[in-house]
């Protein structure tokens, strides 16, 4: 059974009207409706039965259910951005050509990340031989969506307008487009191409991980949280997954509230106080706005000359490299794409991997504690133990419940937002992400490990595959293994995966990413126990400003 929200439409703050000039409505904000306004609505519903009532179906037998992760002799990877069109930067003929649409960090599509990007050269995506799958839990964030009502791109785009409307103002060569250019971009909700990404994730898992449906007893049970965005995603998901319209009826949807005073693993920062006020909450935006006065330091002139009426300085500058990513995602295209150099596009790229470190990652003292209640439902699902302690961003209600958290379920399906995952991700100690922090807020290090891009970019998917391996396949064991075979885990992080040697007891590098289950889950026990998660977000501390300080687990200051 699903459940639907509803959302009201957004107010507009400028409408475009057909009568203006050019330089009048340039950065205007453009919205539209669907069905435009008077269009006629056929009402009765009797013209156009649905299928159940049409009949005359054709032949429906289903077909078995499909493992490609463990049966297909290479992994499918995902390089898919249509119907948008990539920006393009001139190629210098020396290694990989750039790609700006991977330099967006948290606002890039999701991409198969290569096996050597967290250190596991030889490691696949693919089942390892001889080894079979028992469950997987899968994590990702919504797809594409449109600014947040208070993101830069709206604020670049009045500043525009009120320049438009004075006098003097006039642009000229790769600027000659802000003369008729309007705003176009909605707020918070799904774009069309960040719907088909979801659909498309939920298409893709099917098909990698779809025997384990055969597992269930029950229909599954599929969480999300109550954010609009987040519950379009949840259903495109699941449209993808069971298919039109079945998936109306194949799964439980289950949608927590995200909101001031309500607990949610999935959207824990309300439940941190500490992760919003003056102790960390500023950390990550501090990092970024240092940082791109440097790396911006000459981009202003250079653009300056091309418009007049109109001041250009880093803030602006930095919003328009936001409204390519934006536009692009959205439109399908952003004429501000062109207007930056590789150079520019990297440092454009690190400011993402400042403001996640700084403001939900590593170097931020809340994140551990913020994403250490998602952990702890981990462990209760790897060991079929109910939760009993609610003692972080837990959910008591839902989770003190088999029925809205059970725990026999071979597939489990979370949804959340990027922030909330780089702080999972950080409670989970993936050490090999964070290996050359803290990150310089004045010049990108030489041998960066922490890039959002692979960790949190729209429609990212963290999957932690389960799986039964014969001892004789050579994995990293201890005396504690049965001789025949045991249980193991592993992470794929964007199909890339991840080394587990930042956790106790799977310390040992293991070329296929694998851990002892059992080994893993003890791990995870000490880890839980070391987070102090009232300290942290409740606890009275100085948080060190972003470049002075040392902490790279998520951990406040003892």
């Amino acid at each position: 059974m699903i459940s639907y929200l509803l959302c009201s439409a957004l107010p507009l703050a400028l409408t475009v009207a057909a009568s203006e000039s050019a330089s009048s409505f340039a950065g205007s904000t453009v919205s539209d409706v669907f069905p435009p306004p008077g269009a006629t609505i056929t009402a009765d519903q009797s013209y156009f039965p649905d299928a159940s009532q049409v009949e005359y179906a054709g032949p429906t037998p289903t077909g078995a259910e499909l493992e490609a992760i463990a049966t297909a002799p290479a992994a499918a990877l995902n390089s898919n951005i249509y119907p948008l069109l990539a920006p393009q930067t001139p190629y210098s003929g020396t290694g990989a050509p750039f790609e700006v649409i991977r330099s967006w960090g948290n606002l890039s599509p999701w991409f198969s990340v290569g096996s050597n990007a967290f250190g596991l050269a030889t490691a696949n995506p693919q089942v390892p031989a001889g080894c079979e799958l028992e469950q997987v839990h899968l994590l990702h964030r919504h797809g594409a969506r449109y600014p947040t009502s208070s993101d830069l791109p709206t604020l670049f785009a009045a500043h525009l307008h009120a320049a438009a409307n004075s006098t003097g103002f006039s642009a000229t060569g790769p600027l000659e487009f802000l003369n008729t250019w309007t705003y176009k971009l909605g707020a918070e909700l799904l774009t069309p191409f960040g719907r088909e990404q979801l659909f498309q994730l939920g298409v893709g898992f099917r098909v990698k991980y779809g025997e384990l449906l055969n597992g269930f007893i029950d229909l599954p049970v599929f969480r999300t949280t109550s954010n609009y965005r987040m519950v379009e995603s949840a259903l495109n998901f699941a449209a993808g997954f069971f298919g039109v319209p079945d998936y109306q009826t194949s799964y439980h949807q289950e949608i927590i509230i995200e909101s001031g005073g309500f607990n949610s693993t999935l959207s824990p920062n309300p439940s941190c106080p500490n992760s919003d006020n003056n102790v960390a909450g500023l950390l990550g935006l501090n990092a970024t706005e240092r940082w791109a006065l440097v790396y911006l330091n000459m981009t202003a002139s250079r653009l300056q000359q091309y418009v007049t009426g109109l001041n250009l300085n880093a803030t602006y500058i930095y919003a328009m490299q936001q409204l390519c990513a934006y536009e692009t995602v959205a439109l399908g295209y952003s004429a501000f794409c062109g207007l930056f150099t590789e150079e520019e596009w990297r440092g454009f790229d690190y400011s993402f991997d400042l403001d996640f470190w700084y403001g939900s990652g590593p170097g931020n003292p809340t994140a551990a504690a913020q994403g250490i209640g998602w952990v702890q439902e981990l462990v209760a699902r790897l060991t079929k133990t109910p939760l009993t302690t609610f003692d972080t961003s837990m959910n008591s209600t839902l989770d003190g419940s088999n029925i809205t958290f059970p725990l026999n379920q071979p597939i489990y399906v979370d949804a959340s937002h990027d922030t909330a995952i780089s702080t999972i991700i950080t409670a989970l100690n993936f050490t090999t992400l964070a290996a050359n922090g803290p990150l310089p807020i004045d010049h990108i290090p030489a041998f960066q490990t922490y890039h959002v891009h692979d960790i949190a970019p729209f429609a990212t998917n963290l999957v932690a595959q389960v799986l039964s391996c014969p001892a004789s396949l050579g994995v990293v064991s201890n005396t504690s293994a049965a001789a025949g075979s045991a249980s193991y885990i592993r992470f794929l992080l964007n199909d890339g995966v991840v080394p587990l040697t930042g956790i106790s007891h799977c310390e040992t590098p293991d070329p296929n990413g694998l851990c002892l289950l059992d080994n893993f889950i003890q791990g995870m026990q000490e880890r839980i126990a070391e987070v102090d998660f009232v300290y942290d977000c409740y606890g009275n501390y100085t948080a060190p400003l972003p470049g002075s300080d040392n902490i790279i687990d998520g951990r406040a200051p003892q």
